[in-house]
């Protein structure tokens, strides 16, 4: 068996990239949270125009529909503006690269 080196020096660039769906899944919480505390602060008081009053977890269910999509959004956002910023540090560094190549 005989094998075959190479190696080169090449410029590669580090970057810190947020993790997208930590942040989106952060997004999820604060959304559920929001519709939590936007039921608990909520009137269930008959209606005067349809008669109807709607349970606190049906209003729950109807909220999550807003505030989940909302704050995965937010989540996406920040982790835009958090990329933004890291691209300001990232940084140019020489490797070293070396490929093996073993022939039976």
């Amino acid at each position: 068996m005989s094998s075959t080196d190479s190696r080169q020096t090449v410029e590669a660039t580090v970057r810190h990239v947020p993790r997208y769906g930590v942040l989106m899944g952060i997004g999820v919480v604060v959304g559920v949270i929001a519709a939590g505390i936007l039921t608990w602060i909520g009137s269930f008081d008959e209606s005067q125009a349809l008669d109807v009053v709607y349970p606190p977890g049906q209003v729950f269910g109807f909220l999550l529909l807003w505030t989940v999509p909302i704050g995965i959004a937010l989540g996406g956002i920040a982790g835009l503006i958090l990329e933004r910023v890291a691209r300001r540090h990232d940084r140019v560094v020489r490797v070293e690269r070396e490929t093996i190549v073993e022939a039976d």
